[in-house]
């Protein structure tokens, strides 16, 4: 029996994200490891990461980043204009996001990722 691979947007300079992919590995379970910030998600992409996390783009935004401060901290965007900010500015994309399925969390408390490595 084959087992539904995971997907990991991944950030190598931050620990949980690590944390995630080592808890992964671990695990057998097939993965695909991206570095969204050499590889960022297309507008398309986030759209169905936040489908399958079940969140609006901005619950997806991290807020300490510099960016933030100096671009949004001030203001209210829509939906797409969050889409354009992730699309512009891929450092403000919380992570680890973890794609298992049909289904996809942000790695954070890591544990949070046994769920899905569970699941098939």
């Amino acid at each position: 029996m084959s087992q539904t691979p995971v997907r990991i947007y991944h950030n190598r300079r931050c620990s949980k994200s690590r944390a995630v992919c080592q808890m992964v590995a671990q695990s057998a379970v097939p993965v695909e490891i991206i570095d969204y910030l050499a590889t960022p998600p297309s507008r398309a992409e986030l759209r169905e990461l936040l489908r399958q996390l079940g969140m609006p783009a901005a619950e997806l935004v991290r807020r300490g980043e510099a960016v933030f401060r100096e671009f949004y901290a001030a203001r209210t965007l829509s939906e797409d204009e969050w889409l354009d900010a992730l699309v512009d500015h891929p450092i403000l994309i919380e992570r680890p996001i973890v794609v298992r399925g049909d289904r996809a969390v942000i790695g954070r408390p890591p544990e949070k990722v046994l769920a899905l490595l569970q699941a098939d």
